[in-house]
């Protein structure tokens, strides 16, 4: 493993980072890649208790360093102190460091979901990291999708599940309607010439800056924010000249992996204990609509922590702020029963 340039944002280790390759890589469609690469950081002791961190669409392991989230949970005293634990946080299948289609297959890479990303984190814990059980499983927005995932397929796996910023539910509403609106537009841009493109569609900025807009940032908020006409445009102006150094086709690809998601039929099978975290002003999951209190009906020991809404929380990113809930999972910790040999 080779020592990242990472600066830490906290009194914690710096990570490490490392690559693997999964021989024979089996996706859902049949397809099978003779290597798939998974890049992947580890902070903390190896001996110590594992904890598996698992980013959203388009992030990378290192997007779960930052100080709103890293910072108030792993250093010393903190609910993940990593003189405890031992932090697993991988790049995602098609994501960051991991085998993606812009390494060269561009379209021709097999169309992997979510299925085929929580087996790639299997086979690096199992098969690589030698990890056979977690004392923590906590995962954000497209991590959260993974965390029930994994909840439903390895049951045994962990002693606690914290899946953020997601629901157990089928793919659909306004979320899935404007990720598709999303995929879209960009297939729709004549640069994108069929994902062939001879440089990346001139679209995908703008396209990603109004995904951004129209599904995160809170209500309230955003009013703060920018109370004018005036200072909403200067928040727009901002948004579209930030550093955007995605690729058309992995992005076409990782919101295009949500279809199919739907762990709720397997719910009732969850043994860990489930702190679901979602906040009230999630733009993607609004608690209105009564999807997530039904679904949690079925997790036999499990509860939901709504985030208030406030100013000072930011709809759909809120879960990457830790101090709105790092008393409740210290709590979760400190209580989930330990199942190592369940």
């Amino acid at each position: 493993m080779l020592q990242t340039t990472h600066c830490n944002a906290a009194d914690y280790p710096a990570p490490y980072e490392g690559n693997w390759i999964a021989r024979d890589f089996r996706f859902h469609t049949g397809e099978v890649m003779p290597e798939v690469r998974l890049h992947y950081r580890t902070i903390g002791d190896p001996s110590s208790e594992p904890v598996l961190v698992l980013h959203g669409t388009t992030g990378t392991g290192a997007s779960m360093l930052t100080r709103g989230f890293a910072g108030e949970l792993f250093g010393p005293g903190q609910p993940l102190d990593t003189t405890k634990y031992f932090i697993i946080l991988p790049d995602a299948l098609g994501a960051g460091g991991s085998s993606k289609p812009s390494d060269g297959l561009r379209n021709r890479f097999p169309a992997y979901n979510y299925d085929d990303m929580v087996l790639a984190q299997h086979r690096l814990l199992t098969e690589h990291l030698s990890i056979r059980h977690l004392r923590l499983l906590i995962g954000n927005s497209m991590g959260g999708m993974h965390a029930w995932m994994w909840g439903v397929r390895y049951p045994d796996f962990m002693d606690a599940l914290v899946p953020m910023a997601s629901q157990p539910t089928e793919m659909s509403g306004r979320n899935w309607m404007l990720r598709r609106m999303l995929i879209e537009m960009v297939r729709n841009d004549p640069e994108y010439r069929g994902g062939n493109y001879k440089s990346q569609p001139s679209s995908l900025r703008l396209l990603n800056a109004f995904f951004s807009l129209a599904t995160n940032g809170g209500t309230l908020a955003c009013q703060k924010a920018a109370p004018t006409m005036e200072l909403a445009d200067n928040h727009v102006d901002a948004k579209l000249v930030q550093p955007f150094t995605l690729d058309a086709n992995d992005y076409v690809y990782q919101w295009s992996a949500a279809r199919g998601y739907n762990p709720a039929p397997g719910l009732e099978d969850i043994e860990a204990a489930v702190l679901a975290i979602n906040a009230a002003d999630d733009e993607r999951y609004p608690p209105e609509t009564g999807l997530m209190e039904r679904a949690m009906q079925l997790v036999r020991n499990g509860r939901l922590f709504l985030i208030a809404a406030s100013e000072d929380t930011c709809g759909h990113g809120t879960n990457g702020l830790a101090r709105f809930y790092k008393r409740e999972l210290h709590e979760l910790l400190r209580t989930a029963p330990r199942r190592v040999g369940a």
